[in-house]
């Protein structure tokens, strides 16, 4: 009896560990592996140029791919509801930091925008935090807060009223991609969570007019608009980022012209490791490639979808919406970074997650898929944890 219960607990324990959805597993590790790669071949001429060490972009985006691991490692141990109850802690965390930042001589500006704040040799970016904590802020109150939502204006509005506040503090650094990627991504998951329609069709109209005005009064952005309308008519000044990107699709053909080939990451186009890694990915490896890579965040967000789902049938509301908002704010942003290089949306500095370089980037990227996983373990084991204790304490 007792060798059937050490068999028994020990199969509980291997289960909850190391059964994970295989599809998300290996899109997840192909787009990691895939931007590594890519982080060392685009910054190879700025990294000598700037730091006489070709690999120093690529040092750090390992370091921080390393990093994001052992924290999503431990955060993989942690259960789904410790996030729920944190939900507005992280919240006031989140306004704390983008308000940090804002503060001279502790928030640092870079390219014009104050988005970091210095520690030491690190510099952490708010806005990437505060990502991981408005989802977790949004998904528990959707469970908090069920019945008001669907019953009440007031319980739509809330929410509304909080990613309005937390917008306004990125607009100062300035940060106008990372509010639109909030905004829809807010939105998908007030959708999601079966908020009558006739609530988006008073309201979706209203901030698509609040922020259509906030690039038309917006000197530069409202050049990047003209711009994205037609590039080749300013190819050297305001339709330069868009033009290159696009040449670099055009270099890059069907199979590429071969891996650290590049000609356009040799200072032709600006933030090749970063805002424009996909466009060097096309150039390096061609459009089979790209398609490749899109594939991968379609698979990722139809199983991220899936989890949120099984979630929602055991009756987990908290980890299908925080599952639904991870889809919805990694593939909204990957799908905005793909429509800029490839010339379908106006330009904006947006980072390819799980691919472009940025330590905070990577590390938030990873918080978000060590909790995915997390929910879908608890899926497929609901009761893991407890059959351990109660075996355990069986006697023969």
């Amino acid at each position: 009896m007792q060798k059937m219960q050490a068999i028994r607990l020990q199969d509980v324990k291997t289960a909850s560990w190391h059964e994970y959805d295989p599809w998300l597993v290996l899109a997840v590790i192909f787009l990691l592996v895939a931007g590594v790669v890519m982080v060392a071949s685009s910054s190879v001429a700025l990294a000598e140029r700037l730091h006489q060490d070709p690999f120093y972009y690529l040092q750090r985006q390992a370091l921080a791919l390393l990093a994001g691991l052992v924290v999503g490692a431990v955060i993989l141990k942690s259960p789904v509801t410790m996030w729920e109850k944190l939900g507005t802690p992280l919240l006031l965390l989140a306004i704390l930091l983008l308000v940090l930042v804002l503060i001279p001589g502790i928030g640092r500006e870079v390219n014009g925008s104050a988005r970091w704040i210095r520690l030491g040799p690190v510099n952490f970016q708010s806005s990437e935090l505060a990502k991981v904590c408005i989802i977790t802020y949004i998904a528990a109150y959707l469970v908090r807060h069920a019945g008001r939502l669907h019953l009440t204006f007031t319980g739509f509005i809330r929410p509304i009223a909080v990613i309005t506040l937390i917008s306004g503090l990125l607009l100062l650094e300035p940060d106008y991609g990372t509010v639109v990627v909030i905004f829809l991504t807010t939105i998908g998951m007030l959708f999601m969570a079966g908020i009558p329609a006739s609530r988006f069709f008073i309201w979706v109209p209203v901030i698509t007019a609040a922020l259509a005005a906030l690039v038309i009064f917006s000197p530069y952005r409202l050049e990047r608009l003209k711009a994205f309308m037609n590039p080749w008519d300013d190819p050297f000044n305001s339709g330069y980022q868009l033009t290159q990107s696009l040449i670099a699709f055009g270099r890059g053909e069907w199979f590429g012209v071969g891996l650290g080939s590049s000609v356009q990451k040799l200072f032709y186009l600006t933030q090749a490791h970063t805002d424009f890694i996909f466009a060097i990915t096309a150039e390096e490896l061609g459009l089979l490639f790209t398609l490749l890579v899109t594939l991968a965040f379609f698979v990722f967000v139809w199983r991220v979808f899936s989890i949120a789902g099984v979630a929602h049938q055991l009756g987990k509301h908290f980890a299908a919406y925080m599952a639904y908002g991870i889809g919805l704010i990694i593939g909204i942003q990957a799908f905005i970074h793909m429509g800029v290089n490839v010339g379908l949306l106006p330009t904006k500095g947006l980072t390819l997650p799980l691919f472009s370089y940025g330590a905070n980037s990577i590390v938030s990227s990873c918080i978000l898929v060590a909790i995915l996983l997390r929910i879908d373990l608890e899926n497929r084991f609901p009761r893991g944890v407890r059959i351990h204790r109660k075996v355990s304490n069986r006697e023969d």
